[in-house]
C-alpha cells in the first residue's frame, strides 16, 4: 500500500482539534487510510480517538498509508499543517 511520511505541524501535536479535522477528512473516503508513528501499529485515520492514541507531538514523524492517492495526499497535508492556527 502506498505511504508518505510527514512531520506533524500542529503546535501541540495531534490532540483533539487536529485529530477531529483529520478524521473528518478521512471519513469522506471509502478507502482505508491509516496513520502510524515509528514502531507502533497503524490506526484508522477516520477515528479521532485512535489518532489521539498515537501520542504524536509537534515534529513527530507520521506515516500516512492508503491505496487512494488523493486521500493519501489530503491526509498527509493535514498532518503537516498547523491545524491549531487561527486560520486553519
Amino acid at each position: 500500500m502506498p505511504s508518505k511520511t510527514v512531520i506533524v505541524g500542529s503546535s501541540i501535536g495531534l490532540h483533539a482539534r487536529p485529530a477531529a479535522l483529520i478524521a473528518e477528512a478521512a471519513g469522506r473516503y471509502e478507502d482505508e487510510i491509516t496513520l502510524a508513528v515509528t514502531g507502533e501499529e497503524p490506526v484508522d485515520a477516520a477515528s479521532s480517538l485512535m489518532i489521539m492514541t498515537l501520542g504524536a507531538e509537534h515534529g513527530a514523524e507520521v506515516t500516512v498509508t492508503s491505496d487512494n492517492a488523493q486521500a493519501l495526499e489530503e491526509i498527509a497535508g493535514l498532518v503537516e499543517k498547523d491545524l491549531d492556527a487561527v486560520d486553519a
